[in-house]
C-alpha cells in the first residue's frame, strides 16, 4: 500500500467511499455522504489542507502499491474531534471490499511511525465509537492505548451511540518503548 496526496482526479473514488453506506454507519450522523458534498466540501477541504496543516499532516490517498487502485484514506491532523483536547489525531477510512486484510493496521502503525519520528508529534490520538470493536482493535494494534469512553450529545443518535465513544492514545515516551 501507498500513501499519497489526492488530488481532483481522486472525486469519484472517495465519493463512493463516503457514499458507501457500511462505511459511514459509525461515523458522524451514520448517514452516507451525498456525492455533492464530497465534490465541493470534503476534497477541496482535503486539498486545502496540505497548504494549511503542518507539513507531513493532512489527508492520504490509499492505493495499492502496484496496481494504484483506491483502498481509501488516513490522515494525520492537529485534533479536532469532539471531546480531544491535544494531540496529533490519526483517523482512517477504507473500502469493505479490502476489510480485514491488516491494511488499517499497516497504514496506521505507518502514521504513528511517521508522527513521532519525522513530524516530533508528542502525542497520537483517535476516537471511534465504543461498539466499534475493529476499530479499536486496530488502533490498539498500532500501539494506542484505551484513554477514557465519553459520551457525547448528537443530534441525531446512531445504532451503539448509547455506549458512547472511547478515546485512544500513545505518547511519544510510551512509542519509544514499544519494541518494534
Amino acid at each position: 500500500m501507498l500513501l499519497r496526496r489526492f488530488t481532483e482526479g481522486d472525486l469519484d473514488d472517495l465519493a463512493a467511499l463516503h457514499g458507501d453506506p457500511e462505511v459511514m454507519r459509525r461515523i458522524d450522523d451514520g448517514r452516507p455522504v451525498p456525492r455533492a458534498a464530497v465534490e465541493h466540501g470534503t476534497l477541496p477541504a482535503l486539498l486545502r489542507g496540505y497548504a494549511e496543516l503542518p507539513p507531513g499532516q493532512g489527508c492520504f490517498a490509499a492505493v495499492e502499491r502496484g496496481s494504484g487502485e483506491f483502498l481509501g484514506w488516513f490522515s494525520l491532523a492537529p485534533a479536532s474531534s469532539t471531546g480531544l483536547s491535544g494531540g496529533t489525531e490519526l483517523g482512517y477510512r477504507l473500502r469493505p471490499a479490502v476489510w480485514g486484510r491488516g491494511l488499517a493496521t499497516e497504514g496506521a502503525r505507518e502514521l504513528v511511525r511517521l508522527a513521532f519520528a519525522d513530524l516530533g508529534a508528542d502525542r497520537v490520538v483517535a476516537t471511534t465509537m465504543t461498539v466499534n470493536t475493529a476499530s479499536r482493535r486496530v488502533l490498539e494494534k498500532a500501539g494506542l492505548r484505551h484513554v477514557r469512553t465519553f459520551f457525547e450529545e448528537w443530534p441525531d443518535y446512531i445504532e451503539g451511540a448509547e455506549h458512547g465513544d472511547v478515546e485512544y492514545a500513545l505518547t511519544r515516551e510510551q512509542w519509544h518503548r514499544t519494541p518494534s
